[in-house]
Formats: C-alpha cells, sequence, structure tokens
C-alpha cells in the first residue's frame, strides 16, 4: 500500500519559500524588482500562475470507494450465505468469518460480482469493463482504509499542485495500467484494490521530479527520500495475496504520463508571460526546455506502444507466465511462514488479492 511521503517529498507547497519547497518565479525574481505601479500586474499574474487548487477530487474518488465498499457489503449479505459472521449487529453489513477474509469483508464471490478483475470474463465475455472497475472495489475495511489514508496524502498534494483534470488522468489511466499487467501475469486469481492507481501518483511525483529538476532545491535529498517511499512500498507487494504486478503497472504507467501531465514552464517564460507592456527581454524564453519535450514525445510513445500491445496480449488470451518463469517472484516469495500460488488452503484467500 503506498504511504505518506514525508515533507522533504518533491511535491511541495506552491508557494511557500522554505527550504526543500519548489521556488516559483516570485520568490526568485531575477530581475530587479518591481519600483513602479505599473509593474505590480506582473507579480499579480506569476502569483496566479502558481495559484493552488481545491482538491475536490481526490475527497471525491475517497467518497466513491467508501460508497463503492458499503454497496459490497449491503450485496454481501453476509447473514443470508454464512454461519458466524464477524460484526453481526450490522446485520446483512456484518463481515465474512475471518478464516474466509482477515480483512473484514465480503467474499470473493460478492467481488467478482461487484466488478472484480477476472482475466477469464475479460478475455472470454468481453468484460474488459473490469480493468476499470476493479480499482473501486476493496477486499476489506483495512484494506479500505489503508488505501483511502495514502489516497488523502499523496493525491490532495499533487492536486493542490497541479489541479483536478491532470491528477485525475493520472490517477484513472495509472489504475488501469495497473490492472493491464496484473492481468498478464495474475490468471487464476481475481484482483481489487485502488494500489495501481496510488502507485501511478508516486511514478507520476518521480517523474515530475525529474522533468522540472532544475526548479527543486536539495534535488538529490529529495529524490533518494522519494526513491526509499516506493522501493518500500514495492517491497510490501512480494507478500501473499499482494498484487504486486498491478502496484508495477500503475507505477510505470504513472511514471510515463507524469512527464506528460506534470511538466512546468520555465521561470523566465513565465516572467516573459507576465511582463507589462512595453517591457522588453534580452531573448525571448521557450516555454519548456529540451530535455522536458524530449521526456514529453518518449513517454507518449511508450504509453501508446505499451497500453496497445497489452491490450492485444491480453484479449488473446496471453499468459505471461509461460514466457517468464520468474516473474511470479515480483509479486510473491514463498518463504518459511507462508506459500505462494495454488499450494494454499482452499480455504485461505486463493481467490483473490489486493492491490
Amino acid at each position: 500500500m503506498a504511504q505518506d511521503p514525508p515533507p522533504e517529498s518533491p511535491i511541495g507547497g506552491g508557494h511557500s519559500s522554505k527550504p526543500g519547497n519548489v521556488v516559483h518565479p516570485v520568490d526568485v525574481e531575477a530581475v530587479e524588482p518591481p519600483t513602479t505601479a505599473a509593474r505590480a500586474p506582473s507579480v499579480v499574474g506569476q502569483i496566479k500562475h502558481f495559484k493552488k487548487w481545491k482538491p475536490w477530487l481526490t475527497l471525491s474518488f475517497v467518497l466513491v470507494n467508501v460508497v463503492s465498499f458499503a454497496v459490497t457489503m449491503y450485496v454481501n449479505d453476509c447473514p443470508k450465505n454464512s454461519v458466524s459472521c464477524v460484526a453481526g449487529f450490522l446485520g446483512r453489513f456484518s463481515f465474512q468469518p475471518m478464516k474466509e477474509n482477515p480483512l473484514l469483508g465480503p467474499s470473493s464471490s460478492t467481488l467478482e460480482k461487484m466488478g472484480a478483475l477476472d482475466v477469464s470474463k475479460v478475455v472470454h465475455r468481453h468484460q474488459g469493463w473490469r480493468l476499470i472497475t476493479c480499482i473501486w472495489l476493496h477486499a476489506g475495511v483495512l484494506h479500505l482504509l489503508a488505501n483511502m489514508l495514502s489516497l488523502l496524502v499523496i493525491g490532495i498534494r499533487l492536486e493542490q499542485e497541479f489541479g483536478f483534470v491532470r491528477i485525475g488522468l493520472l490517477y484513472l489511466i495509472s489504475g488501469f495500467g495497473g490492472s493491464l499487467l496484473s492481468a498478464l501475469f495474475i490468471q487464476s486469481s481475481i484482483s481489487v484494490g485502488a494500489s495501481g492507481a496510488l502507485f501511478g501518483l508516486l511514478g507520476g511525483m518521480l517523474s515530475e521530479l525529474i522533468t522540472n529538476w532544475t526548479m527543486y532545491v536539495n534535488k538529490v535529498a529529495a529524490l533518494l527520500t522519494l526513491v526509499v517511499i516506493i522501493v518500500i512500498n514495492l517491497a510490501v507487494g512480494i507478500l501473499p495475496h499482494v498484487d504486486n504486478f498491478a502496484h508495477i503497472g500503475g507505477f510505470l504507467s504513472g511514471f510515463l504520463l507524469g512527464f506528460l501531465f506534470l511538466i512546468k514552464p520555465q521561470f523566465g517564460w513565465v516572467r516573459q508571460k507576465y511582463a507589462p507592456p512595453g517591457h522588453t527581454t534580452n531573448s525571448a524564453k521557450p516555454k519548456f526546455k529540451t530535455y522536458q519535450c524530449i521526456l514529453w514525445i518518449v513517454s507518449l510513445i511508450l504509453l501508446t506502444v505499451g497500453f496497445t500491445f497489452g491490450l492485444v496480449l491480453l484479449l488473446h488470451g496471453y499468459d505471461a507466465n509461460d514466457h517468464c518463469s520468474w516473474c511470479h517472484y515480483l509479486s510473491c516469495v514463498p518463504t518459511s511462514r507462508w506459500k505462494c500460488g495454488a499450494s494454499l488452503s482452499s480455504a485461505c484467500l486463493t481467490r483473490w488479492v489486493i492491490s
């Protein structure tokens, strides 16, 4: 599950001048400060250019996930289908027995009915919509809480900085990318969870730091901090019943999408854009640096090819494990304390994995 990046994360307050945060043009004005009222509109324009957005979309995503879980529990109706339900006083909202679902949630059959990722139905029944619906479902209360707390912490910071359109697209497309890679490797279980989309946000933070590298102070510290957070979260994915392929697919998608959606213009271009009438500059500044444009083009090509190729393989029933004998270790590493895959007892959680 994605965790809260520490304060030194590269996504900082939009107008703060504290060390470690983004330094905006208003803070590092290269030309001499305005001395007349005629130049005031220039400063005001630069401030508006870097305004903070209200993070209403992130809060809406959390609400949708919570409502979706409540509806799933209502449909599950444990007392009607099982004995010894957990928290029976909740009636039809009570949870499946702990030996069936220790995360305090519904049965696997209910999750499948509600839209969990089931590769056989995607391929043979043309239910491709499951690649999207699965990211709005959760296997239990604990699963839901972990993902929603991460979404609030990471999503709010990003949405304040870049707005709801770019972060909404980053979240949804990354979730789809995570589902796509998961479907190519995990075909014997159903998968649910928003972690693929959350890892997309982390991947976007990393690429945003890279593509806007010249705008940051303490660059190396911010990069190392973010990399450590990502590695720790990916390491959690080697535990049983955790869909690390969704994490990896979401992260790679978000990393490439960050170069497309989270690119920022140069300071000089912003100053030039909001310069007062009659103000002249020595030379016109391009909006983006050359390396930013190269990363944008390369990322667009890789995303287009990757999604197209992956969908073609999936719809033709391709099982990536047949061509990669070691790849399953990316999602589960067997130890003396647990085993992976079908060797688990059928009474345990063999029918679903979480992301």
